[in-house]
């Protein structure tokens, strides 16, 4: 991965829009509304600290830059988290896809945005498409690598 976390920003930008714990995907929206020329990102986070884990998660990106509004709840050091994007929206895209999806499902939370059919299946769950699949199978890649006692 040839992006970085920036850790001093990511907790700035947390404390700004008053990120919560276990919503990744608001935490990245207003953190996007926030930051002039962030992206949107979805995707999947792999915790390198025992247990492993895979999460689904969102984050934004400044040019080189990852930028996580939830790291503080995380409770992993940087160097411990693994970062594999499936969905990259401009704050236009992801506005746009938030209006559509709250007119279509009102009663519904509108994050994540998953795009348009066909779904592929990742894990136990189909949504997203093949970028989906691609993002997962890679972060299923290095929980494997984690998991393998010769690494350990």
């Amino acid at each position: 991965m040839s992006k970085q976390l920036d850790e001093t920003v990511s907790r700035e930008i947390a404390n700004n829009i008053k990120s919560k714990a276990k919503h990744s995907f608001d935490n990245a929206y207003k953190a996007a509304l926030a930051t002039d020329g962030a992206v949107y990102v979805q995707g999947f986070l792999v915790l390198a600290a025992k247990p492993y884990r895979i999460i689904e998660h969102s984050w934004i990106e400044l040019e080189d830059r990852i930028i996580d509004p939830t790291l503080p709840f995380l409770n992993n050091k940087a160097e411990d988290l693994y970062y594999y994007p499936a969905q990259q929206l401009t704050l236009k895209q992801l506005k746009a896809a938030i209006e559509e999806a709250q007119e279509d499902y009102p009663e519904d939370n509108p994050l994540p945005v998953y795009g348009a059919a066909p779904y592929e299946y990742y894990g136990d769950v189909m949504l997203g498409g093949a970028e989906y699949l691609a993002a997962y199978q890679a972060a299923e890649a290095k929980w494997k690598e984690l998991n393998d006692p010769q690494y350990n």
